[in-house]
């Protein structure tokens, strides 16, 4: 399908990289751009990701059939709240939020007084470079999009929002809110604040200056995910705090274990984690179609 007007708020690498795909496949007759700064229009439109970017929200919302939230979490609410004004009747709003449970709660009621539809989703796409001259199109080609309907979601809405991250070459999910957030706190908040506790211990600058030389291809590997957004990531870890520390439990509990091993030389403990650890990543990665991120 093709839209006649659809709004990005927010023009970071995802707003970006979805305006640049869907300005590639031709699938909106005009996409707008909500930024916070005058010096984000010029980068919008350096890197051709809108056909205009304004700082004025209502401006940019006016007569959009669909919106796009691409903002940190804690800046949806107050955004919608102040949209609601220049929201046309029947329009679909969405997000990319990493947290669904808050952001549906918060937003699905609060849209629908306007006589609007908010349905909310997650392209599990992105990369540690931020900001919209990072952007790329081809961002969410075979990244898997979760989208998050609710018993009170308006099913032609919900159906329309599947079509849009399918037409820019997402795999669709459906997932409830709950569940889709219990399922991410692990597979990816617990490895960002694992990467960003690994960067921030092994880089302290008390350590020997030495240690910095040491660290290669191994540990920037590891640690890449660090470089993200903090803004983004305290807001993540906030709104899904406790599923988060309870992914941090099982994981502290083994760290534990391979600890207790170590201490007393068990060699038996200490090969059965390698070897279990390399045939679960094998595995997975035999069955990935995600793209590696550039």
């Amino acid at each position: 399908m093709r839209w006649n007007k659809i709004t990005l708020v927010g023009v970071g690498l995802l707003g970006g990289s979805l305006g640049l795909a869907l300005r590639q496949r031709q699938l909106a007759k005009e996409i707008a751009g909500y930024v916070r700064r005058e010096t984000s229009i010029k980068d919008c439109e350096r890197a051709g990701v809108t056909d205009f970017a304004t700082t004025d929200l209502l401006a940019a919302v006016s007569g959009a059939d669909l919106v796009v939230l691409c903002t940190p979490l804690a800046q949806m609410k107050p955004l919608v709240r102040q949209m609601l004004p220049a929201l046309k009747r029947g329009a679909i709003v969405t997000d990319v939020g990493s947290v669904k449970g808050s952001v549906v709660r918060e937003l699905e009621s609060l849209i629908a007084k306007a006589g609007a539809y908010f349905v909310g989703s997650h392209p599990m796409a992105g990369a540690e470079k931020t900001g919209v001259l990072a952007a790329r199109a081809s961002l969410f080609e075979c990244a898997v999009c979760v989208v998050t309907p609710t018993r009170k979601s308006h099913r032609p809405a919900v159906r329309k929002v599947e079509q849009l991250w399918k037409s820019v070459g997402g795999r669709l999910l459906r997932l409830t809110p709950e569940t889709h957030d219990a399922l991410v706190s692990r597979s990816s908040h617990l490895p960002h604040v694992v990467a960003a506790t690994l960067a921030a211990t092994v880089l302290d600058p008390r350590n020997p200056k030495d240690i910095v030389t040491l660290c290669a291809t191994g540990f920037r590997d590891t640690t890449r995910i660090a470089s993200g957004s903090p803004e983004m990531w305290r807001d993540i870890a906030l709104a899904n705090r406790k599923n988060i520390a309870r992914g941090l439990d099982g994981y502290i509990a083994e760290l534990r274990k391979f600890q207790q091993a170590l201490t007393k030389s068990d060699a038996q403990v200490i090969a059965k984690l390698f070897e279990t650890a390399k045939a679960r990543r094998d595995k997975w990665c035999a069955g990935c179609v995600s793209p590696s991120p550039e």
